[in-house]
């Protein structure tokens, strides 16, 4: 069982940044794919990076403004968020997936869930 618990979600105005953690327990977080992803109500979890040996992927939109990165001493990953914009808004959640695959982008691949975080970009 791997617990994940989200933080530094928040209100923030366009343009802004902020930087999410996921704090991860297991023996072997070195070896899982993280992944983040946001909903915003009504629609489905979309992918907005993972991270695993193989190294950082990003979705289309996000790609050069947000960075996913991780502390295996600390079982932390992270979620640099710059130059952000209203239609960031959303929870933001982080998973693992401990099959270690390269790269996923599909939510149904990971197997734990953070609770999520809100963060909400105001214009």
């Amino acid at each position: 069982q791997v617990q994940l618990v989200e933080s530094g979600g928040g209100l923030v105005q366009a343009g802004g940044s902020l930087r999410l953690s996921c704090a991860a327990s297991g023996r072997t977080f070195r070896s899982y794919t993280m992944g983040w992803f946001r909903q915003v109500p009504g629609k489905e979890r979309e992918f907005v990076a993972t991270i695993s040996w193989s190294g950082a992927y990003y979705a289309d939109s996000v790609k050069g403004r947000f960075t996913i990165s991780r502390d295996n001493a600390k079982n932390t990953v992270y979620l640099q968020m710059n130059i952000l914009r209203p239609e960031d808004t959303a929870v933001y959640y982080c998973a693992a997936d401990v099959s270690s695959r390269a790269y996923s982008r599909d939510a149904a691949g990971y197997d734990y869930w953070g609770q999520g975080t809100q963060v909400t970009v105001s214009s």
